[in-house]
């Protein structure tokens, strides 16, 4: 299993022109070789969950139409839903000006996103006190 980042399915990074107004995706990975990702469910456009993509794992997202993951954690490749259903079947993938980041617009399968049994591993509401605490949105527990 490769786990190089100068994957051919995505172009070079010519300069700034090119990367902000052109038509070539070219992804910059951090120097971890990672690209920090976003899901986002297509449909109630509630936010689901961020995880972080190697150049193998954005090109198997982007040949497979699902959401493929890098664990940070086990340093391996992680399909989302492979082994617990939670499926993110790709509706929209956008990238922003620099491309260093993307958002997945998913239809998210097998009744959430998050492995505590919530719909979105954002489910708590951060307040603006000295120190900051938490809150439950919606009430969940």
């Amino acid at each position: 299993m490769s786990h190089s980042h100068d994957c051919s399915c995505f172009a070079p990074r010519i300069d700034k022109q090119q990367i902000e107004n052109g038509l070539e995706f070219a992804p910059k990975f951090d120097e971890n070789g990672l690209i920090a990702a976003m899901a986002i469910d297509f449909h109630t456009r509630e936010p689901l969950m961020l995880a972080w993509m190697n150049a193998e794992s954005l090109a198997m997202t982007l040949e497979k139409g699902e959401a493929v993951y890098w664990s940070r954690s086990r340093k391996e490749i992680w399909h989302k839903g492979a082994t617990s259903g939670q499926i993110q079947k790709i509706i929209e993938m956008r990238t922003d000006c620099d491309q260093d980041a993307l958002v997945l617009y998913v239809e998210q399968a097998g009744g959430g996103a998050c492995h505590t049994g919530r719909n979105s591993c954002f489910y708590r509401i951060v307040g603006t006190g000295k120190p900051a605490g938490l809150s439950f949105l919606d009430g969940q527990k």
